[in-house]
């Protein structure tokens, strides 16, 4: 049983907080662990071998590390050019799974839920797994525990008796209130999770019978990737040709073989604030608060802060969430509306939508603590061993100070090592490179002067990432 872990989500529903650069499910939403993190830890035991994780090929950096952290090293990382919806994105794992002869059961997992419940969740596979490994597509639903309008259901067949697996009848999109309410009170739906367990060559043969052009194209993108460590990307070309569908339309709406687990395991896809709130910690008012948040009088409230006092007086079903950049402040039956405020940031070209104020890479991150009129002054941490692309500007200068951690700095034909408190200029147009040689983050204070301070004034040379 091989884990398949989705991690292509674009984190819209969780702004501010998450970016499209830094998506949910690199965030601790639901404690300590991020919830991809959390995604593997679930069902690592039930694993027989490292996981396959299909990602947007900008985070593939942020995959590696978070797994690393988890104690995990991937069988691969597919790398997706282009998002195309979860039926190509299992299909590409698929193959991957299958090329070397082997037609392993795939555990397939979106990377940004909760699962409260994970021995509960783990029973539930190892129950699947026999009518997966003969032959059924098995999909978990969750027995609902209210009138759900946000999901998409599943129905069963009726006549099945006590069987755990059951033939699904019909996959149904998300209801009316007054459908929802009867549909739970059948006892006949599910919520539909967006978790699988099959074979490999099942949902391959499923995809060739009911996609064929879907297949096609992943196959021709799978064999002409490139493949650099764990890191498999895939051709963008061919995958961009691939037709964008989900997995239940593509195969699990016209399969004879559909089956469905209902389970009650705590399952929470966290796709609203609100949702957030539901599987939050409360006090005795109702109130989850995460960071330095004070409520006097609150309740039913959500409040996220992250680095700065958030104080609320009097507030009834809110959600306040507080970024470096960005606040939001919303009634909590309307956090859905989120969605037209990213909107409207992109119509205006603005960057809050994707970047947080401090931004990772794959060397480490920065944070843009201050900027005005020709200057820009951020705080840089590089990883041990890590090094920034050997680059030039052309439209800025720049100085260096470190803070803490050693600096190995090359400014065209020097070297130079920096240590604490100690500083360097880089002119206008000389080439130069920051690297860590120590064991220890270093930390430094850039400070940027010049006409134009644009993260695409930069002329790379050399690059150990890959990029241009």
């Amino acid at each position: 049983m091989i884990p398949v872990i989705l991690s292509g989500g674009s984190g819209t529903r969780l702004w501010p907080l998450s970016r499209e650069a830094y998506p949910k499910q690199f965030l601790p939403l639901a404690g300590s662990d991020t919830m991809l993190q959390a995604t593997w830890n679930r069902v690592a035991p039930l694993a027989t071998g490292a996981p396959l994780v299909v990602a947007n090929e900008d985070h593939r950096f942020m995959v590696a590390e978070q797994l690393r952290e988890a104690g995990c090293t991937p069988a691969a990382i597919l790398l997706e050019p282009v998002g195309r919806n979860t039926a190509p994105a299992i299909a590409v794992a698929a193959l991957q799974a299958t090329a070397g002869g082997e037609d392993p059961l795939l555990l397939v997992l979106p990377s940004d839920h909760v699962v409260a419940d994970a021995i509960a969740f783990r029973a539930a596979v190892a129950t699947a797994a026999p009518a997966a490994t003969a032959g059924r597509l098995v999909t978990f639903g969750i027995v609902p525990t209210g009138p759900e309008t946000g999901y998409g259901y599943i129905k069963a067949a009726a006549g099945q008796g006590a069987a755990a697996v059951l033939a699904v009848e019909r996959f149904v999109e998300k209801p009316d209130a007054a459908t929802a309410e009867g549909y739970v009170a059948s006892g006949e739906y599910f919520w539909n999770s967006g978790m699988f367990l099959f074979k490999a060559s099942r949902y391959l043969a499923e995809l060739e019978r009911h996609a064929p052009a879907m297949l096609a194209a992943c196959r021709a993108a799978f064999e002409g990737a490139k493949r650099d460590a764990d890191f498999v990307r895939l051709d963008k070309d061919a995958f961009a040709a691939c037709p964008s569908d989900s997995i239940d339309y593509a195969v699990m709406e016209k399969t004879a073989d559909a089956a469905v687990l209902p389970i009650a395991v705590g399952w929470n896809d966290v796709g609203s604030w609100s949702a957030l709130w539901e599987v939050a910690e409360q006090d005795g008012d109702g109130n989850a608060h995460h960071g330095d948040v004070i409520a006097l009088d609150c309740r039913d409230t959500l409040a996220w802060g992250d680095g700065r006092l958030v104080a609320m007086i009097g507030l009834r079903d809110v959600v306040v969430v507080d970024t470096d950049d960005s606040l939001l402040v919303a009634h909590k039956d309307r956090v859905q509306e989120v969605k037209a405020v990213v909107a409207r940031l992109k119509a205006e070209g603005r960057p809050e939508p994707t970047l947080h104020r401090k931004v990772y890479r794959p060397w480490g991150a920065y944070d843009s603590i201050d900027m005005g009129e020709r200057f820009q002054v951020k705080r840089i941490t590089v990883n041990p061993g890590a090094a920034l692309s050997l680059q030039m500007h052309h439209h800025r200068a720049e100085h260096w100070i470190v803070v803490s951690g050693t600096a190995e700095v090359t400014r065209g034909e020097e070297v130079l090592l920096l240590s604490e408190n100690q500083s360097t200029y880089i002119p206008l147009g000389v080439t130069h490179r920051l690297r860590n040689p120590g064991k220890v983050p270093l930390e430094l204070i850039e400070v940027q002067s010049g006409s134009y301070l644009g993260e695409d004034d930069i002329v790379r040379f050399e690059d150990v990432y890959g990029r241009g």
